[in-house]
């Protein structure tokens, strides 16, 4: 079984990012589950949602506490060590911050993946909305769900918000998927 952690800040949809992996998963017939873990949140407040991958039903609803993935959409919360508790050397890291990013902690993996993803949601969005970009490293980088799967999951979760922001969010997954 895969498991996916993702951390990130109130309003960068952490919870719909986790959201978009298990239906992408889903969609490509595996077994798969999303959920938030969250108290009295606010804008800006760090938060964190987790996601499961399984050829098998997963019976299991606890948190993640060892993270095959670990997705971070804002890279400040890397200030502090307790973000990378439970990983190992066998954890993909997916970082959203430019290639030239310097590390203040050591992590415990060489899997490190950088994805401006800020850069490329303003300049498609023109805001800091980074959930769905950064989901195009993590198809890339994990293999875990496919880059098709990935705009099927958009098209379904966003098709109450309209064709233009579908076509945006796929526009900037396939950006980061390319970069």
């Amino acid at each position: 079984m895969e498991q996916i952690r993702i951390h990130g800040r109130g309003g960068q949809g952490v919870v719909t990012a986790a959201e978009l992996i298990a239906i992408a998963a889903f969609n490509e017939g595996k077994y798969a589950q999303a959920f938030p873990n969250f108290g009295v949140e606010r804008t800006g407040a760090p938060i964190q949602s987790y996601a499961r991958i399984s050829n098998e039903p997963i019976i299991t609803r606890e948190q993640i506490y060892h993270p095959t993935v670990l997705i971070i959409q804002d890279a400040t919360l890397l200030e502090t060590t307790e973000i990378i508790k439970g990983t190992d050397k066998n954890t993909i890291f997916i970082i959203n911050a430019p290639e030239n990013y310097k590390l203040r902690i050591k992590l415990p993996s060489k899997k490190v993946f950088f994805c401006a993803a800020t850069e490329i949601a303003l300049e498609i969005f023109g805001k800091n909305i980074v959930n769905t970009i950064i989901l195009g490293a993590f198809a890339k980088h994990s293999g875990l769900v496919n880059l098709e799967a990935l705009k099927t999951a958009i098209k379904e979760k966003f098709q109450d918000k309209g064709a233009i922001i579908i076509e945006k969010n796929i526009i900037a997954i396939e950006k980061a998927y390319n970069d």
